[in-house]
């Protein structure tokens, strides 16, 4: 097998749940094979430097090989390779937003004309 369909991979290497999900984050634009844009049924082949978005985290991984078998995770992960730039960014992403507060207190509890207007966005 030299080339496969990038849905079918993805779904194939643990990114994605179903090959539907995968389907949808590729025509949503979360999934870019070698720096363009891609469609589902863009085929590819070892060595294609793969970008994609998942949640807050966004990996850049190169292809190793190739599969159409969902397998389970410590042979998925044989299929591509992270690069290091990548993994480097994410990590680095991850504790910005551990050091973030979770809840943002208010310095004080809102006025009459405020609580008025969170009213009446909230109806809408």
């Amino acid at each position: 097998m030299t080339k496969i369909r990038i849905d079918k991979w993805l779904w194939a290497a643990r990114f994605y749940k179903t090959r539907a999900i995968a389907k949808q984050a590729i025509e949503g634009g979360k999934v870019h094979c070698n720096g363009s844009r891609t469609k589902p049924s863009k085929e590819i082949g070892i060595g294609s430097l793969i970008r994609l978005r998942q949640g807050f985290d966004e990996k850049t991984v190169i292809v190793k090989n190739l599969t159409e078998n969902r397998q389970g995770a410590p042979q998925a992960q044989l299929l591509y390779d992270e690069t290091e730039e990548s993994r480097q960014k994410r990590e680095l992403m991850t504790q910005q937003r551990k050091s973030q507060p979770r809840h943002w207190p208010s310095s004080s509890k809102p006025n009459k004309k405020q609580r008025r207007l969170i009213q009446q966005f909230k109806k809408q």
